[in-house]
């Protein structure tokens, strides 16, 4: 993870979780005032520790630097069509009840503070994907599936919903095959990006309590989106339009 201040010209912080010997499941060794003999439910466990303050000090730390940073950037090599295991693992431990998800009233007219809103509004994030196939191959009609299909899990589910504002992935392809001269060209594209971070657009998805969703069965109203679109597409605002790339 890279966590950037507001002053996006200066260094940021870096968490490498594999040097830091990250631990990526969760257990009852995450909640240390959890009493021996209770049955372990994670969510339940997690929101008593956030409530207390009770959380691992590892967790906690990572908390402080989510909510210090105005942008972030998590960086990974796309890992059977996900995310690998240890920043996986990441998510669960430091999204905890409270600070991620759980967050505001649920009731016939608002239904919590997520997808769009939450913890983190306010913020942007990104994600930087390294994949070893060819970019057709991430394609719209490519044998992998879209890569913004394949990444709308992450995207949309676990930085829209605490309230981040999501830009565009950067994706670079094939570099397994890379030579020096690709990597540069890569590395020039990248660095690019990174200072385009407080300008470019966010991928327009749709805020869940923006009147778009009927609640609480969290489905788009029938008079929302064009009904020849279906999928992940229709979470995007301009789906009306059929505009559905994320690029």
């Amino acid at each position: 993870m890279f966590y950037q201040s507001q002053d996006l010209d200066a260094i940021g912080v870096v968490t490498d979780l594999y040097a830091e010997g990250w631990k990526s499941e969760i257990g009852r060794a995450d909640f240390p005032a959890l009493a021996p003999d209770a049955r372990f439910k994670p969510s339940r466990a997690s929101k008593e520790a956030f409530a207390t303050d009770t959380l691992t000090a590892d967790v906690k730390t990572e908390q402080e630097k989510l909510l210090w940073a105005d942008a972030l950037i998590l960086q990974f090599p796309l890992w059977w069509y996900s995310m690998p295991a240890i920043l996986k693992g990441w998510v669960d431990r430091v999204y905890a009840y409270g600070f991620a998800y759980g967050v505001g009233e649920h009731s016939d007219k608002y239904w919590g503070r997520r997808f769009g809103e939450g913890t983190l509004a306010g913020k942007r994030a990104m994600l930087v994907v390294t994949t070893g196939g060819w970019e057709e191959h991430y394609s719209p009609r490519g044998v992998n599936g879209p890569i913004d299909d394949l990444l709308f899990p992450i995207n949309h589910g676990i930085l829209f919903y605490p309230g981040y504002d999501v830009l565009p992935p950067f994706v670079a392809y094939r570099v397994d095959s890379l030579d020096d001269a690709g990597f540069q060209a890569t590395a020039e594209q990248l660095k690019e990006r990174m200072h385009t971070l407080a300008t470019t657009a966010p991928i327009p998805y749709r805020r869940q309590n923006g009147g778009d969703y009927a609640i609480p069965t969290l489905e788009l109203r029938p008079e929302v989106g064009d009904p020849r679109i279906n999928g992940f597409a229709l979470h995007l605002s301009g789906a009306h339009r059929g505009e559905t790339a994320l690029r």
